[in-house]
């Protein structure tokens, strides 16, 4: 699994301060939409050149760990 701490960013001033790749302005939830949306990874890559394969699995990576916090949050409740 990519370890996303180095590239996925949160600055305030930037997207409404949602995370977002290596300061650019694609956030992780542009990508999880793009791919849930039915493209790869190649299109995506193809679309969006300033992005690599790290980013978009550092998305994947980002989301499952909100996810597993999540559900932490809710058995604790």
């Amino acid at each position: 699994m990519v370890d996303y701490h180095g590239i996925i960013s949160l600055e305030p001033g930037k997207r409404s301060g949602k995370p977002c790749i290596r300061g650019l302005r694609i956030t992780v939830q542009d990508v999880l939409e793009w791919l849930a949306s039915g493209m790869s990874t190649e299109e995506i890559l193809a679309d969006y050149p300033e992005l690599n394969r790290d980013d978009v699995l550092a998305c994947l990576a980002y989301a499952a760990d909100r996810e597993r916090h999540s559900a932490s949050l809710h058995v604790a409740a």
